[in-house]
This record gives C-alpha cells, structure tokens and sequence, in this order.
C-alpha cells in the first residue's frame, strides 16, 4: 500500500492534500473527508449501518494530528474528531472520490436531505 509523502492543510480552501510514493496526489475537500469519516458515529458498528451526514457544505478542519505511524486524525470545525484516517483509507479516498461523491448526492437526494446546514430558527 502507498505510503504518504506529503499532507498539507490548506485551511482557506477547506482543502486536505495527500501525496503517496506511487505518485498519487489527492485534493480532498473537508466536506467530502467528514461525510466519509472512518469514525463509527459514520460507518456504523458493521455493515450496512453507514449514517448519511448531511448539511456539512460548510465544514472546514481545524487541524491534522499524526496517530503513529499509519494514520492521522483531522479535528473539524463542527467538533467531529473521532475518526482515524489510515494511509490506506486516505488513499482509497482519494482513488474512488468521484464514486463516493456521486453516490453521497444520491444518497441525499433519495433522503430529501441537502449538504447545506439546516437554515437558524428551523
């Protein structure tokens, strides 16, 4: 499996760039990386149990902590942080972004849910 060579925040943009040693370079929006969150609050406790997060259009990263050497750990701006992002996971992120992306719209679509936060007072 690829290893990271560069991860770079690039806060303005809400924007988290992975470099792997095979070459691969991956611009990956923080919407996209918290909608997809490793953690269990997202995935479910197994299989078929995949929460869909919406109303995230808007999340940015407040920062990238290592987790040893296999995995970093992004603290977001709606205070979401228990997801651990391994080097395999971040990379197939990056590989399959335009499949997961467009099944995530459909998903929302299909639920009547939008990626916009919920408007205040609502």
């Amino acid at each position: 499996m690829p290893a990271p060579t560069e991860i770079r925040l690039r806060r303005a943009e809400k924007v988290l760039e992975v470099a792997f040693d095979d070459g691969a370079r991956f611009a990956l929006p923080a919407e996209y990386l918290r909608v997809e969150s490793p953690s269990a609050e997202v995935q479910g406790h197994g299989p078929g149990q995949k929460a869909i997060v919406a109303g995230r259009r808007h999340v940015g990263i407040l920062g990238v902590e290592p987790v040893g050497n296999y995995a970093i750990r992004i603290r977001f701006d709606d205070l979401h942080d228990s997801g651990i992002y391994s080097w395999d996971y971040l990379y197939r992120l990056g590989a399959e972004q335009a499949e997961r992306w467009a099944r995530y719209e459909a998903e929302l679509a299909a639920r009547g849910l939008s990626r916009d936060p919920p408007a205040r007072g609502a």
